[in-house]
């Protein structure tokens, strides 16, 4: 499997690394975190911060990127992506996902502006048995305003390499709006818009920043020309007010001994907070959910209470769903935060 082989690949990695001199790493790159990284270089400067970045960023992005991937998956089933382009994908936890996601050969094309990291991701992909992979091309390159073009030049060969005219068929970003300046932020949405042939997926850590910023990123998609897929149910507005609500769900992660080591913690596994928006060309096939569960649904005696994002509410809306709703009652049991809602209207 897709997750074996990177916890293999990762482990592999962070043996041949000394144990201080990772968690070293590993500390100074959580105190530049998402959104206090200065833009003018790359936060990644050797590979002792690579690899501890992958080893301790790496697993939680890949299932981020799982889910946001699948999630536009499950609402365009006939869809599959025959060229990817991810923008500030360094180390590759997102092309890891597509392919887990669709499996197959693909023309992969990964752009950062970190040689180190693509030189890592590079490396973690020759070992791999996905051929989207072990093909991918690996090309640095700027994301900042003034490098928007390279990334458009990356989307150009990542569809001439599909046999595409121009573009890619799938352009993602995942976990990086929040390392960029205003400027250069909206620079990479409208070039992955611009770049786009089919589908453009958009991630960010679920926190209410990285929501104000998926949020806008959506605005601008739609903007564009695209639609809605995943998570919304609509193509409008989002309803939820900024300051008061944001929009984020949840995927569980193995730890890794780097994990415990560094944050002195006990548990084998941690939840993995995202924000997310997966938008497509018209000639896609497919739809939005009919409504998604967008908090952790309450088990009550004899009812589960869901909180639903839906097409026509002003707010996400309370669900109370009962025994006497029978099979929708046992589904609204076992549903979980993020999921589509009601399921067999789902395709979930």
């Amino acid at each position: 499997m897709i997750e074996q082989e990177l916890r293999d690949a990762l482990a592999a990695l962070v043996d041949g690394l000394p144990a201080r001199q990772a968690t070293a790493a590993v500390e100074r790159l959580i105190g530049h975190y998402r959104g206090r990284t200065p833009t003018g270089a790359p936060v990644l400067r050797n590979r002792a911060d690579v690899v501890a970045y992958a080893a301790y960023r790496m697993p939680a992005t890949f299932a981020a990127a799982c889910d946001a991937l699948a999630g536009l998956a499950a609402r365009a089933p006939g869809w599959r992506p025959d060229s990817h382009l991810d923008f500030g994908g360094g180390t590759g936890a997102v092309t890891w996902a597509a392919a887990r996601v669709w499996d197959g050969p693909r023309a992969t094309t990964v752009l950062d502006w970190a040689a180190p990291a693509l030189d890592l991701g590079r490396e973690l992909a020759a070992g791999s048995t996905a051929p989207a992979l072990r093909t991918a091309r690996w090309q640095r390159g700027s994301l900042r305003e003034a490098g928007a073009e390279s990334a458009l030049d990356a989307a150009g060969a990542a569809g001439a390499r599909a046999g595409a005219a121009a573009g890619a068929a799938l352009v993602t970003a995942g976990y990086v709006l929040g390392e960029l300046a205003e400027a250069d932020r909206a620079a990479v949405v409208e070039a992955a818009a611009r770049a786009a042939t089919d589908a453009v997926v958009l991630i960010e850590p679920g926190t209410p920043e990285g929501y104000a910023r998926i949020r806008a990123a959506r605005d601008t998609l739609v903007g564009a020309g695209l639609r809605v897929l995943a998570p919304c149910p609509h193509s409008d507005a989002c309803p939820i007010v900024p300051g008061r609500d944001w929009c984020h769900f949840a995927t569980r992660v193995a730890r890794s001994s780097l994990h415990r080591r560094v944050k002195g913690g006990e548990l084998a596994h941690e939840d993995e907070k995202f924000s997310y928006v997966a938008a497509v060309r018209s000639h896609v096939a497919g739809g939005p959910a009919p409504s998604r569960v967008v908090r952790r649904p309450q088990l009550r005696k004899g009812q589960v209470l869901l909180d639903l994002c839906t097409p026509d509410a002003a707010v996400p809306a309370r669900r109370t769903v009962t025994k006497r709703h029978g099979a929708h009652y046992r589904a609204a049991r076992d549903t979980d935060w993020g999921a589509a809602w009601p399921p067999e209207a789902a395709g979930e």
